[in-house]
């Protein structure tokens, strides 16, 4: 059974934006698309920019993120790359949501 940890607060993250959380030596981008959470690595797989500082870029889909460095967009569902220049996907980690604390397990 996976093991989660709290992260943060649901109003901590708006919904829109994304923020960098610790998740024990992981370093994850926590994504508030519409009140649904989702958690990828927070390193860009092209030249290891923040995905957590990235933006929501609609103009893709309203799940995709863009790394603030170079501009590789990802899919924060399934951590697909939509748009180059990274050449392979994020890892996805499973979130839950439990009385307003969001929960995010590496395992």
């Amino acid at each position: 059974m996976a093991r989660f940890i709290e992260v943060a607060r649901v109003e901590d993250v708006a919904p829109g934006t994304a923020t960098v959380v610790q998740v024990g030596a992981a370093e994850l981008a926590l994504v508030n698309v519409n009140g649904t959470f989702f958690a990828i690595d927070n390193e860009c797989t092209h030249r290891g920019g923040f995905l957590g500082e990235g933006e929501i870029n609609t103009d893709w889909s309203d799940w995709a993120i863009e790394c603030p460095l170079h501009g590789s967009v990802f899919d924060v569902r399934t951590g697909e790359v939509l748009n180059p220049p990274a050449p392979t996907p994020v890892r996805t980690y499973p979130v839950e949501v439990d009385g307003g604390v969001v929960k995010v397990s590496t395992e």
